[in-house]
């Protein structure tokens, strides 16, 4: 999995962790106060000289963090009554003229709030900048903790929203930094930097009307829309990641209020819309940045968006196709292995060689030293059989346990399947987890020292990584060489939305390592022998347009053929409502037949077999 893939905790619930040192002392987790019960501030009983706009201030830290306040006046504009991110936004309804100050707040109560939206109510307690993930680079959340409430009137009108569209979302996404790298704090400037709008907008009501989806429902119960109709749009209505230079600016997660309201939360597809109006407190959270917590939903409109089938091969062309299958061991139910083999047999047609990544043990998860996959592999053969698909034989080396990363336990490797009825492996002897594998002869004499075999699997570039799989095959008598790849993921690396700007990407360290030593493995066959076909294929977790792909395809040993599709088609996965390319296929120079295909039959869907769309060439060798 990627960054992009990696399980993540459910939502809101991790209060207490990757809090700064600095902050833990002043955050306190308390019940909300009830009446008649000791408070962990005393309620109060007359408002104070603060108010809102005046916590908040005109940067991303309070000028009262760590302070006490008392008696700060709002309206209750939304509840949250889930997870351990409990409490409610208060909004002052008589704002400063000053559009850098936010005048809604959230108070963090701990336990399920007492109070009801509309409510008008003092709030007292200390002023906290929680940071979801301190250590990520996230940005903070200017909270009031520990509180003491007391509630002057209900049933009260609340502020009206303000409208977060093209009009007033900034084209710029991000400010110059400090000297310390931080946008912390650097004084916000809403009408020129996005995320200094969305800072400005932090805690007070916003809405979106008429959005499109683009980032389809998760398992949490959120999903992704475009404020800004000007971002880059693809071809089936999601938005293009295409530079680091340029985020798209109008990307914002919807959650819901809790408790849950008369209808559902709605399971979208991207391209589908919200009609009429979203509204709720504009959040910050470290799996989305900016969140709009709907207290009203737009409803769905379902655009019906179709999963893709590629094009009918001829039997002269050799297919081979890429799928990540999103930790596949042998305990997933059964409905997970028929889902990723009809995306094969139906929608890749069957290739003539298929390269997995995320391919278990056969215990899964379980940590007790299982490195043989033969029973997973098994179950899925029998699962593309079954579809309709063909008898496909496989190849793969075991990797040492717990040496390559992703899932503890779950020892993930790539996996060659392949149709004998139409192309076959040439079986070299030798290879195995730590044996690397070398190129032998010159000219049509040219083959592996062992297949399949691993690339440098004891090189340090590869630690708690996965090793590329390289296989020798034949198809009409041609010889091919197919690596499998799936490189070092980005957990660790700061979002684009970092309090750091530009955000580190610590991760892209390992990945250009990788991709240096197959450059150079791909660089020695070519050597021996410059008519070689290669096909490099695999989840790479990087972009097309990043350091670690142009280390990969220097000296023009490769090329990436997602930059020969038209732009609005170049994805593979949706993260955080861009839809981007980690998953490539690479051909060397020989190979100039080359009709590549993503094709989009998950990551832009609520129903997936896998978080990644899987792709697939056809070549003439």
């Amino acid at each position: 999995m990627t960054t992009a893939s990696a399980p993540r905790p459910r939502r809101a619930l991790l209060r207490a962790a990757l809090i700064p040192a600095s902050l833990a002392a002043s955050l306190v987790l308390v019940p909300l106060p009830v009446a008649n019960a000791a408070a962990a501030t005393p309620a109060p009983t007359e408002a104070g000289p603060l108010r809102i706009h005046d916590v908040q201030g005109g940067t991303r830290i309070s000028p009262q963090a760590g302070k006490p306040v008392t008696g700060v006046p709002g309206i209750v504009t939304g509840l949250r009554a889930y997870g351990s991110s409990k409490g409610f936004w208060i909004q002052d309804p008589n704002p400063d003229a000053d559009p850098a100050t936010s005048e809604g707040v959230f108070v963090f109560t701990g336990g399920n709030p007492t109070v009801k939206v509309g409510d008008s109510v003092l709030v007292s307690g200390k002023v906290t900048e929680y940071y979801p993930n301190f250590g990520g680079g996230s940005q903070s959340l200017t909270e009031i903790t520990a509180p003491g409430i007391t509630v002057l009137s209900a049933g009260n009108p609340l502020p009206a929203p303000v409208t977060v569209d093209t009009r007033n979302i900034p084209g710029t996404y991000a400010p110059p930094a400090a000297a310390d790298g931080s946008i912390d704090a650097v004084a916000l400037n809403p009408e020129k930097y996005a995320l200094d709008f969305y800072e400005s907008l932090e805690g007070m009501l916003v809405q979106v009307k008429d959005v499109r989806v683009i980032q389809a429902t998760d398992k949490y119960n959120e999903l992704w829309v475009a404020a800004d109709k000007q971002d880059q749009r693809s071809k089936r209505g999601g938005v293009l990641y295409e530079s680091y230079r340029e985020p798209n600016v109008g990307r914002l997660m919807i959650q819901q209020q809790a408790p849950v309201g008369q209808q559902p939360f709605p399971v979208a597809n991207v391209g589908d819309e919200l009609t009429g109006t979203t509204a709720g407190p504009l959040d910050y959270n470290n799996f989305g940045g900016y969140t709009l917590v709907a207290g009203t939903m737009g409803a769905l409109k379902d655009n019906h968006l179709q999963r893709e089938v590629t094009a009918q091969p001829a039997d002269r062309e050799l297919t081979l196709a890429t799928y990540n299958v999103e930790n596949l061991a042998p305990g997933n139910p059964d409905a997970k292995f028929a889902e990723l083999a009809q995306g094969v047999v139906t929608n890749l047609r069957s290739p003539d060689i298929v390269a997995l990544e995320e391919i278990q043990d056969d215990n899964g998860a379980t940590n007790d030293g299982t490195v043989d996959a033969s029973r997973t592999v098994a179950k899925f053969v029998a699962a593309i059989k079954a579809a309709g698909g063909p008898a496909y034989d496989w190849r793969s080396v075991d990797p040492q346990d717990g040496k390559d990363g992703g899932e503890p336990g779950g020892n993930i490797r790539q996996v060659f399947l392949f149709n004998p009825q139409r192309v076959s492996f040439t079986d070299i002897p030798g290879g195995d987890a730590t044996t690397a594998v070398g190129v032998t002869g010159t000219g049509a004499n040219t083959a592996l020292t062992a297949s399949p075999g691993r690339i440098e699997p004891n090189d340090e570039a590869w630690t708690t990584s996965r090793k590329p799989l390289v296989g020798q095959f034949s198809f009409r008598g041609k010889k091919v060489f197919v690596i499998a790849n799936h490189f070092n993921s980005k957990g660790g690396d700061q979002g684009i939305d970092s309090r750091f700007q530009q955000p580190t990407r610590g991760s892209e360290v390992q990945r250009i390592k990788q991709a240096t030593i197959e450059q150079a493995f791909v660089a020695k066959l070519l050597a021996a022998d410059r008519e070689a076909k290669v096909v490099s294929l695999g989840d790479f977790n990087d972009y097309q347009f990043s350091p670690a792909l142009a280390a990969l395809t220097k000296d023009g040993v490769l090329r990436d053929l997602v930059n020969e599709l038209p732009e609005t088609e170049q994805y593979s996965y949706v993260y955080q409502g861009n839809s981007q390319v980690l998953d490539h296929i690479l051909v060397s120079p020989e190979v100039g037949y080359a009709k590549y295909d993503v094709v989009h039959i998950n990551a832009e869907f609520a129903q997936q077999a896998s978080d990644h769309d899987p792709q697939v060439v056809r070549i003439k060798p």
